[in-house]
């Protein structure tokens, strides 16, 4: 029975579109994408300037029309260009979510930046929550300019552990394991841990941090919680993006 309500505890998909790039005033154009298994991903590719592209893997509840308000946010503060698609069983999106299914989804995404003329060291890996797992796992299969973590947690054990620690975890198929895959990963990479996180505990991304290999940051959003570190972060927040961006820029890439 638990295995059977796995996915149920994982993923709160949303299949109604919230917004369109248009309704923000964003310049994009559709994007439709093969990955693995036959599914076909929709998304938007909305342009900036054309010097960087954002990979955003979004988190586990609603889909990618919710997160038009920080696409804009990031477009007009530092001219990146953001893919922004739905994992399978998302939006528009087809097929049902599932860990392995995911990772296809980030390769999809992936190769399609590739495809647009974005060479590795201009392509920045962006997850939010549960979308860090598959940027991880997105580092490890490609090179990349750099790894941004936002209110990352350690695995799916650790997260059952809080929420479910009558479940033993050797009945969860579902690993997400960054714990184990983070100091494999190269790349620079900034983790960001909301101060007052109501879901994942803000010690998960400090752990990721001591673990990660070097060149990495660490950035506390005062005053966040969860889901509006982007509304309450304010200028402060903004500038520890500008910061890891610049820094890029005299990185050589990987």
């Amino acid at each position: 029975m638990i295995r059977a309500l796995e996915s149920s505890f994982i993923y709160f998909p949303s299949r109604e579109q919230a917004a369109t790039p248009a309704d923000y005033g964003l310049r994009a154009e559709t994007l439709a994408l093969e990955a693995g298994g036959g599914v076909r991903l929709a998304g938007w590719w909305i342009h900036g300037d054309g010097r960087r592209a954002l990979l955003l893997f979004h988190g586990n509840g609603g889909n990618a029309s919710h997160r038009l308000e920080r696409a804009k946010l990031l477009v007009e503060a530092f001219g990146l260009d953001v893919a922004l698609v739905d994992y399978r069983g998302y939006g528009a999106s087809t097929g049902e979510p599932s860990e392995d299914g995911l990772y296809a989804d980030g390769e999809a995404i992936y190769l399609a930046a590739a495809g647009r003329g974005f060479a590795p060291g201009r392509i920045v890996l962006f997850g939010e929550s549960l979308g860090c797992a598959v940027a991880l796992e997105t580092a490890l299969r490609h090179r990349c300019g750099g790894v941004i973590l936002e209110t990352p947690f350690l695995s799916i054990a650790a997260m059952a552990r809080r929420y479910y620690p009558f479940v033993p975890p050797f009945l969860l198929r579902t690993k997400y394991d960054n714990e184990r895959k983070i100091a494999a990963v190269t790349a620079p990479k900034l983790i960001m841990s909301a101060e007052k996180d109501d879901v994942v505990p803000p010690d998960h991304a400090r752990r990721l941090f001591e673990l990660a290999r070097p060149p990495k940051e660490f950035y506390v959003i005062r005053g966040a919680t969860h889901n509006d570190t982007y509304i309450v972060g304010g200028r402060d927040y903004l500038e520890a993006w500008r910061r890891f961006l610049d820094g890029l820029e005299a990185a050589p890439s990987p």
